[in-house]
């Protein structure tokens, strides 16, 4: 037996933090450069390191350690931050971002007014920084605030620092919480799991085991059981079964069955979940999955009141003033759409959809009828306002959000205005969004659901329009037809292709430019530089495409080294070497970034897979813009994780979006996700160009894989059941 090694000695080390050139996230984990009185090289220092900021000056415990690879580094058991005492330091350390009102240029003003005496002056007199050019009482204001709530902040980030939680939740804890937050979360510290975005139960969890809440007690079987019906949500369905519900439940919590069933029951009483015969709901999902029942058939058994015209002579005119001429599967629904109160239209791309919705548009405005459009992204709203002619809004902002009210001011008491509503891409409108419109739409009025229902589901939970389709109670017309020219469009062929579960055309037309290459790799690796070059170099050099706005990678999965993680930190060096950016946690943003919104902020008039450019990082406000196709949004800084990079998105988030070009690296180690209607979804996206680079062994995976995953819903049995 080898004797054990004697541990190292701990010894103390004291130096104003120069760098930060890691930090994980999730652990907050810190890789930084520290500078040490004595010491000609700046030391690296590894460890645990909650909200620090360059210019810090920490005091440390550890042992220092010889790394094979990256050599000495010092290894932080512990740390206290000590107030910087040079002028130089306090520069630093106000000029981080660290109080809101001071960035580099006002910090530097301060220490040449007040040297080192600058943080008694703003913490003991405030009303002294008025001396200083710039700084009138609102700015004071602020920096008093924020210096306020920085010291308070810094008490509940060591309070969490000591239960493992994250810093980047830390300013949000006190931002929803204020000086209650130790107490709250001391208390109940499941609540963080529903009322801090992006904090999971897991997290919650581990603090109430510190905290000393038995693993078995009522409160801890309650928050899990929510949790895991939430996560069973982010798999699509709306309900559970009651039995592997429970069971789920107990290999996660780890505790009695009997303690999660008499939990199950208080939530029952307290009305947060719904059993319905074997199926488990929580309750906002049960309302709005009635609800969309309810309305539709409300919508379907409402008579229709048209004026009576030659339908004949209207369809004949139409074609004449579009230029077009219809074929007889749309002839027949422009016929179902003056009939029906509702409708479904569905095909693929090139099928006619557009030309569809353009011909019903002018015969009900020829009618004087009031028509109105929608989808459920900003993108697909401009991309079918721009086909259609006609103004076209996203579904919430044809709902009205109002903040003031916290719902949409367009409801069952407020119908919309309109004889006709035509929603595209409705294959991605989840439960509880058809639920908000359906509420608005007036029993008076026609509609028209557009989509294609062989792309992926909806993010959210549901599968709305094919539960629809499938409970025959609305007319659905299949367009199967391609038009001549789109049949010229490899992408649109293959799509189809694809689609009835054939191997594309692969052929490389030598000399002619198309719209559709597949590029043969099997290392990750090589696929990465490739998908470098092809977005940097090569399709900008022959297609004319702008890298950053007209090219998107879509990446079947999140991790690996073609997962959209990787890819967007690869792209961001590649695309954006700016040197304006911003460091937050793990997360780094760079003015001129392609960034993605990844939940539905209606305070802010944002929704979850909105595109936008990082316009201006402002470190004295503390705050980040985005631009959204010309609407500008600001971020605060505790804020920030609700954007992502997207120079690389998922499949599911690319729904609803067309670009100009996309590049899907596809491999056998994206099994799990090598599904018929991803492959479909992904090559629909676009439009003018592309390109998949993989395996024909992954290709042929994923055409075969026609065996979607299964969502629980209801939808479908009680549109059946309510004839």
């Amino acid at each position: 037996m080898l004797p054990k090694m004697p541990p190292k000695m701990q010894i103390d080390l004291q130096g104003q933090l120069e760098r930060i050139t890691f930090c994980n996230e999730e652990n907050h984990y810190t890789i930084a450069k520290l500078k040490v009185q004595g010491r000609k090289d700046l030391v690296t220092i590894v460890g645990n390191l909650v909200s620090v900021s360059p210019g810090e000056v920490l005091r440390l415990k550890g042992t220092w350690d010889n790394h094979p690879r990256y050599g000495e580094q010092f290894k932080v058991s512990s740390y206290e931050s000590v107030v910087p005492a040079t002028v130089k330091g306090i520069e630093r350390y106000l000029g981080s971002g660290l109080i809101k009102g001071i960035g580099p240029v006002m910090a530097k003003r301060l220490v040449e007014k007040f040297g080192v005496g600058t943080l008694d002056i703003i913490e003991q007199s405030s009303e002294r920084l008025k001396e200083v050019e710039g700084i009138g009482s609102k700015r004071i204001d602020m920096i008093r605030t924020a210096w306020a709530d920085q010291k308070e902040i810094r008490d509940v980030m060591l309070f969490l620092q000591s239960h493992e939680v994250s810093s980047s939740y830390a300013a949000k804890i006190y931002k929803q919480y204020g000086k209650e937050s130790i107490s709250v979360v001391k208390e109940n510290p499941y609540r963080l799991a529903s009322d801090i975005f992006g904090m999971g139960f897991i997290t919650a969890d581990k603090i109430a085991v510190k905290l000393g809440i038995p693993r078995d007690s009522l409160i801890r079987a309650e928050a899990g059981i929510l949790y895991v019906l939430y996560k069973l949500s982010d798999n699509g369905h709306v309900f559970f079964p009651y039995e592997p519900l429970i069971e789920e439940c107990r290999a996660m919590l780890d505790i009695q069955t009997d303690i999660i069933v008499s939990a199950f029951e208080r939530l029952r009483e307290e009305k947060k979940v719904v059993r319905e015969e074997d199926a488990v709901f929580l309750a906002g999902f049960h309302a709005a999955e009635t609800g969309v029942a309810e309305n539709l058939i409300r919508l379907i058994t409402a008579p229709k009141d048209l004026i009576r015209f030659d339908r004949d002579a209207a369809l004949s005119q139409v074609q004449k003033e579009l230029s077009i001429t219809l074929a007889e599967n749309q002839i027949r629904a422009v016929r179902e759409s003056l009939d029906k109160k509702i409708m479904v239209i569905t095909g693929g791309p090139g099928t006619g959809k557009t030309t569809l919705i353009r011909t019903i548009i002018s015969i009900y405005r020829r009618l004087r009828q009031r028509v109105l459009l929608a989808a459920p992204t900003g993108r697909a709203a401009k991309r079918m306002s721009e086909a259609a002619g006609y103004e076209a809004k996203t579904i919430h902002r044809l709902l009205e959000f109002s903040p003031k009210l916290g719902g949409f001011k367009r409801n069952d008491e407020l119908p919309l205005d309109a004889d006709l509503i035509i929603i595209d891409e409705a294959s991605m409108i989840d439960t509880l969004l058809m639920h908000h419109f359906l509420k608005a739409a007036p029993s008076g009025a026609a509609l028209i659901l557009v989509g294609d229902i062989d792309q992926l589901p909806s993010v959210g939970p549901g599968n709305v329009l094919k539960d629809i389709i499938d409970s025959g109670r609305v007319p659905t017309i299949r367009l199967n037809e391609i038009f001549r020219q789109s049949g010229e469009s490899l992408i649109i062929v293959n799509a189809h292709k694809i689609n009835s579960g054939e191997f594309p055309d692969l052929t490389s037309r030598k000399g002619i430019l198309q719209d559709f290459y597949f590029i043969q790799l099997e290392d990750p690796e090589e696929v990465c530089r490739t998908i470098m070059s092809m977005c940097g170099e090569k399709i900008p050099q022959r297609f004319g495409f702008n890298p950053i706005d007209d090219i998107q990678v879509l990446a079947p999965m999140h991790r690996g080294v073609i997962g959209a993680s990787n890819l967007n930190a690869e792209l961001q060096k590649h695309l954006n070497p700016s040197a304006d950016e911003l460091i937050r946690g793990g997360k780094v943003l760079r003015k001129g970034d392609k960034v993605m919104q990844i939940r539905n902020n209606y305070d802010r008039d944002v929704y979850n897979g909105d595109i936008g450019r990082v316009s201006s990082i402002d470190r004295e406000e503390q705050s980040l813009t985005v631009d959204y196709d010309g609407r500008l949004v600001v971020y605060d800084f505790t804020d920030l994780d609700e954007i992502v990079l997207a120079y690389a998105v998922s499949v599911h988030k690319s729904q609803g979006s067309e670009y100009p070009a996309v590049i899907l690296p596809l491999l056998t180690q994206h099994y799990l996700m090598l599904q018929r209607n991803l492959l479909y979804t992904a090559i629909t996206r676009g439009k003018k160009l592309v390109v998949i680079i993989g395996t024909k062994k992954a290709l042929a995976i994923a055409i075969k894989n026609n065996k979607p995953q299964e969502r629980y819903t209801k939808l479908r049995e009680r549109l059946i059941g309510e004839k």
